[in-house]
C-alpha cells in the first residue's frame, strides 16, 4: 500500500474529532473522504499532510513512517478550495513556483510546466494573468502547480467547492481523468495516488476508486462507489445517500428469508451473500428498501411483496418520478420510490398498489 493510516485519533479539548481511523490506498488509487460537515474528513486530510498532529496512530507512505515528519519533507501535493494562487504572477510563474523552490534547471522546468498545463487543458495559457481566468481555469492552474513536482501523493480539500454547479459538473468529469493520466506524464507509471475531500456524493461517485464515508469522526463504510451505493452498510450511510425507506423488521425465516414489519411480510432474495444470524441480531435488524425497488401493478396481479397504500405526493424529476405513499398496513409506513417517467399514476389521495423487488431489500447494521 502506498498510504496507510493506522488507528488515527484526534481531539480538540473534550471534542473527539477522529477515532479509530484505519485507511489504506494502493498506488494509483483515488480515495475520496465523504461525509457531512464536521465529520472529521478535513482533519484527517490535514493529519496526512502534516498540518495537524494526531493524538494517536501512525501514518506510513511507501512503508516509511511519516507521522512526525515535517510537511515540506513529505513530498505531497495539495489543492485547496480557495486556489491559493499568486495574483501578481502569471499562469507559468504560478505553476513553476514549486519547481523553482526545488532548484529545477530552466530547460527541465520549462518542459514540465508545458506538460502539466497540457495535462489540465490549459496549453497556451502560460502568459495569462491570473485575474483573467475563470474560477474553473484557476483551479486547473492550482492542480497543475501541485502536480508539477510529481508528488508521491496529492491531497485535494473540496477543490470544486467554490465553483457553480454547472462548472463543477464539467470539472469533476475532467479531474478524475487528469489524475489518471498524470502518472504517465509525470513518470509515475503506477498512476497518481490521491486523497480527495468532499461533502458532495455525486462528486465523490464521479471521482473515487475507493469511497470512505465518515460520520462523527468514525468510518461508517469503505468500498467502491458502486458497492457503497448498492449495499450501504448502516442506516446513516443509506440516509446520507438519500435513501429513506429504512425499516426495523423481524427476520422470521432464513431459508427462504422473510421479514415481518407489523402485519406486512416481505421476502428477501437469497443467494446474494445474504447471511443472517438470528442469535447475533436478536431477531431484529434494520433493512433498506431501495428507492428503485417498486413497480406499479394492477389490482389482482400476482407478485412477490405486494404493498397497498395511498399516494400522498408526486414529484416529476425528469429521468424518473418520485412518489410518496402511506401504506395500509399496521403500523402504517411512509415510503418513497422512484418510478419510470412513462408510468401513469393515480391522483394524489387515491389508492396505489406496488410490488417490491426482493433483490432490492438490503440488510443494514444496527445503528
Amino acid at each position: 500500500m502506498l498510504l496507510t493510516c493506522t488507528d488515527i485519533a484526534k481531539s480538540y479539548g473534550t471534542k473527539q474529532v477522529l477515532q479509530d481511523i484505519d485507511l489504506s490506498l494502493a498506488a494509483g488509487e483515488i480515495g475520496v473522504l465523504l461525509g457531512p460537515s464536521g465529520c472529521g474528513k478535513t482533519t484527517l486530510l490535514r493529519i496526512i499532510a502534516g498540518l495537524t498532529v494526531p493524538d494517536n496512530g501512525r501514518i506510513h507512505l511507501n512503508d516509511q513512517d511519516i507521522t512526525n515528519q515535517p510537511v515540506h519533507q513529505r513530498g505531497l501535493g495539495m489543492v485547496f478550495q480557495e486556489y491559493a494562487l499568486f495574483p501578481h504572477k502569471n499562469v507559468f510563474q504560478n505553476v513553476a513556483f514549486g519547481l523553482r523552490m526545488l532548484n529545477w534547471q530552466p530547460a527541465e522546468l520549462q518542459n514540465r510546466v508545458g506538460q502539466v498545463l497540457e495535462l489540465v487543458g490549459l496549453s497556451g495559457f502560460g502568459q495569462r494573468p491570473i485575474h483573467e481566468l475563470s474560477g474553473g481555469e484557476q483551479q486547473r492552474v492550482a492542480l497543475a502547480r501541485s502536480l508539477a513536482p510529481a508528488p508521491r501523493l496529492i491531497l485535494l480539500d473540496e477543490p470544486l467547492g467554490a465553483l457553480d454547479r454547472a462548472l463543477r459538473e464539467r470539472l469533476m468529469l475532467d479531474l478524475r481523468q487528469i489524475l489518471k493520466d498524470a502518472g504517465n506524464v509525470l513518470g509515475r507509471p503506477e498512476g497518481m495516488t490521491a486523497v480527495y475531500v468532499t461533502h458532495d456524493q455525486a462528486e465523490a461517485f464521479a471521482i473515487a476508486d475507493k469511497l470512505v464515508l465518515l460520520n462523527n469522526g468514525r468510518i461508517e463504510q469503505t468500498g467502491s462507489p458502486q458497492t457503497v451505493y448498492r449495499r450501504p452498510a448502516t442506516p446513516f450511510v443509506a440516509r446520507f445517500l438519500g435513501m429513506e425507506n429504512i425499516l426495523e423488521a423481524k427476520l422470521v425465516s432464513q431459508n427462504p428469508p422473510f421479514l415481518d414489519i407489523g402485519d406486512w411480510t416481505l421476502r428477501l432474495r437469497s443467494g446474494h451473500g445474504l447471511e443472517i444470524d438470528l442469535n447475533a441480531i436478536h431477531n431484529s435488524q434494520f433493512f433498506l428498501i431501495r428507492p428503485e425497488a417498486a413497480r406499479l401493478i394492477e389490482p389482482g396481479t400476482e407478485a412477490a411483496n405486494i404493498i397497498n397504500g395511498r399516494l400522498i405526493q408526486h414529484s416529476f424529476r425528469g429521468r424518473y418520478q418520485l412518489i410518496t405513499l402511506t401504506t395500509n398496513h399496521q403500523p402504517p409506513l411512509t415510503l418513497k420510490f422512484e418510478l419510470e417517467t412513462a408510468v401513469s399514476l393515480p391522483s394524489i389521495g387515491e389508492t396505489i398498489q406496488l410490488a417490491i423487488d426482493p433483490g432490492a431489500i438490503v440488510p443494514l447494521e444496527s445503528g
